[in-house]
Formats: C-alpha cells, structure tokens, sequence
C-alpha cells in the first residue's frame, strides 16, 4: 500500500474518531464571535485606528492561532497532562507570579495581567485556570477515596484559593473568583459532600467581600451596581449605556450592523459588553441563540465526561465546561446590570488574542477525551 494511501487512511480515521457535533458547536460560536467582533467594533477600529477591520483582523489571525492549537492539542494523549502534573503547575504558577514583577508584568488599565514577549502579549492568569483544571483532576482522580474526608476537601480547595490570591494581586477579581467557583464545581463533581464544600465556600466568600470593600475603586462599582442612574456620567456609564443597547433591541433588534451604542457609547464594545451589541442588534432572539449554542455545547461536553475512559478524562471536561459556563454567566450577569461589573470576556465572543487561544486550546482536550473514548469503545 503507497504511503499517499496510508496518510489518506490516517486522515479519514481521525476524521472519524472527531466528536463532529462537538467541533461543529465550537466553530459556530467561533464563526458567530468574529462576525459579532467585525460588527461592534468598527466603529471605534475606524475612529482610532483609521481601519475598520483593525480589531476582526487579529481577531481572525488569532481564531486561526486558535485553531490550529486546538487541532494540535486534540492530537495528545489527555492522560499524558497526568505525567506531566508539576510541569504545569510550576509552569503556570511562575507566570502569574512573575507577571507581578515591574518591567516584566506590563500594566493595562491599571492591572498588571500581561508579559510581553517580543511583538506578543499574553494574559498569565488564563493559563491558571487550565492549571487549576488540570491540578484537581489529577488529585481527586488519582485518590477517590479521599474526596469524602474534610481534610483533602479542605486542602484542594486551599490549593485553588492560594492560586485565586495571588490573581487578586493583579487584581484580577473576576479571574479569582471564576477560579475558586471552577474549584467548587469540580469538587462537587468528584464526589464531595457540599455540605463540607458549603462552609468553605461561604468563607472564601466572606474573604473576598472584604477584599473587594477594601479598594475604593472595587466599593465604587458595587455601589454603582446598586444604581448605575446614580452616576451615569461616572461609574455607571458603561452598565447604563448597555442597558440602553439591551433595551433599544427588544424582540428582534435593530438589525445586524446597525447598533447605535457601539459608536463611541460603550467603551470597547468588542470586548466584554459585546453582549449587549448582540442584544441590540439581533433582539432578544440573538441573546438566547447565544445562550442556547453555550447550553448545547455544555451539554455536549458533559455527554462527554460522561463517556470519558477514566476519571480523570472526565473530571478534566467537567472543569473546562465549568470553566465556559461560570464565564458566560458572569459575563452576561454583568452585561444585564445582575451584578456588580468586572471584567469577565465572552468566550468565543470576546475580542482578546490569549483568551480566545486558550479557549480553543481547551477544546482541543474535549475532543482528544472524545476520541479515546471512541478509540476504547471501538467505534
């Protein structure tokens, strides 16, 4: 047999071992974020830029970066992350402790989330929330027995809160939070009782409370939460005018490209209120089609955890889906004035290169699950 036969024969094999209905959700969220990112964003690409298609083009440089690490991830073996476990926890611990250090972190709207490399940016903590991911699999899978005693519920759930500490350093609340709910989520999964996860939860809860009221600048916005019309000129502007876009879509929007809030009206519209563009643009309609393309893809990835070979394949889809769903509720929670704003982007939808990387890269390990599951039952 000719060597062009085999590699056909290897092509289509793969092809076939592809969770499709899995992927093809991926790329219609993707395929859907990029024409929304097109849609929101020329207006402020045109008047800072001088070219419309500044922020969809690396958008859709970094959807096909995306795409080929999801392909690439896709390729290996998920148990190896197992081998590996220190690695990855050194790894990404060094980047969000070192993005900390002046010269080395770059500061953006008063955060210190990025290192620079060269003509690339990335946001360290986005590879924390894979790690911690990963790190929980890996020890509530290798000892299941454990996950019933306080003590290693306690100590994981320690081990997910020193990690969300050091993101509050930034500060990246938002990024802590989701990390600490992740956590939860996974714990509850793997087999703790809530009822010990409960009491711990109430007082990282507490903890972050006062965080939060410690900083002026965090007090500011949960108070304009409260009543963004009280400041509309101040720190409820931003919430405010979303509403305005949220409102002024009603049931079928406004028509696609057509928004008036993203000329100037919203800050950035392309990146974490981008919601709100989709609302005024495509009504309530395009809203829930959003939401209903995120629940199909969760509970597509959830038939996969259920299917996984092993507990720690399926504890690592269980996580990664958690990770998607807690960021989408955040998001929309924010975007709708349903609680206090912060920056949480819109997976798929979101302008921003390592966030959107990162999220096609975890896809990549939902579909190498998939396929060693299909592999060991031999369909």
């Amino acid at each position: 047999m000719s060597k062009r036969k085999l590699n056909t024969k290897r092509i289509v094999g793969k092809i076939k071992e592809t969770d499709l209905q899995f992927l093809a959700l991926v790329y219609t969220l993707l395929t859907f974020g990029l024409i929304m990112v097109l849609s929101a964003s020329s207006p402020s690409a045109f008047t800072y830029h001088n070219n419309s298609f500044y922020f969809f083009n690396r958008q859709l440089l970094w959807a096909i970066i995306g795409s080929a690490l999801m392909f690439a991830v896709s390729m290996i073996d998920y148990r190896l992350y197992k081998k590996h476990i220190m690695k990855i926890v050194i790894g990404a611990m060094a980047l969000i402790i070192i993005v900390l250090i002046p010269g080395i972190g770059q500061v953006f709207n008063g955060a210190r989330r990025w290192i620079k490399i060269g003509p690339i940016s990335f946001q360290a903590d986005e590879f924390a929330k894979i790690m911690i991911i990963i790190f929980l699999a890996n020890a509530i899978s290798a000892h299941p027995d454990r996950i019933k005693k306080m003590k290693y519920v306690a100590t994981y759930f320690i081990c997910a809160c020193v990690v969300a500490g050091i993101v509050i350093l930034e500060p990246h609340k938002s990024c802590a939070i989701v990390i600490v709910m992740v956590a939860a989520i996974m714990l509850f999964v793997g087999g703790a009782d809530i009822k010990k996860i409960l009491p711990a939860g109430l007082v990282i809860a507490g903890v972050l409370f006062i965080v939060v009221m410690s900083s002026e600048y965090s007090r500011e916005r949960v108070f304009s939460f409260l009543d963004p019309f009280k400041d509309i000129q101040g720190d409820g502007w931003q919430v405010v005018q979303s509403l305005y876009a949220i409102g002024s879509g009603g049931i079928l929007g406004v028509g696609p490209g057509k928004s008036r809030q993203k000329y100037l009206n919203i800050p950035e519209p392309q990146n974490d209120f981008i919601f709100s563009i989709i609302a005024e643009e495509l009504g309530l309609f395009g809203g829930l089609l959003v939401m209903v393309l995120f629940s199909l893809l969760i509970i597509r990835g959830i038939k996969i955890a259920f299917n996984a070979p092993d507990m720690f394949g399926s504890l690592l889809v269980v996580g990664i889906m958690a990770l998607i769903a807690v960021q989408v509720i955040i998001n929309i929670a924010v975007v709708t004035a349903s609680m206090p704003c912060t920056g949480m982007p819109l997976p798929f939808f979101s302008y921003g290169g390592t966030s959107l990387a990162i999220t096609m890269g975890t896809m990549g390990i939902v579909l190498n699950v998939a396929r060693q599951s299909r592999n060991k039952s031999g369909e």
